[in-house]
């Protein structure tokens, strides 16, 4: 297999399937997987292809940090 080939199967998505998108609003506040829970929640800013741009009320306006769409649950 040439790695052509290989980096092309690599991004097939077949692990991630039958995994379910839960839809996060902007505005919203999201947790990350496994985040402590002494850690506030983010503010959902928005996402585009699988990235998101979160931010603490705390951090400045300007600050914000990209996390991919998986690695974040919805606050309920």
């Amino acid at each position: 297999m040439t790695p052509i080939e290989w980096t092309v199967m690599a991004r097939t998505p077949r692990a991630h399937a039958n995994n379910v998108v839960e839809l996060l609003q902007p505005g919203s506040f999201v947790k990350l997987v496994n985040q402590p829970d002494d850690l506030p929640p983010f503010q959902l800013l928005h996402c585009r292809g699988g990235r998101c741009w979160v931010r603490q009320q705390a951090w400045g306006p300007m600050v914000q940090w990209e996390v991919e769409h998986r690695e974040l649950t919805g606050v309920a």
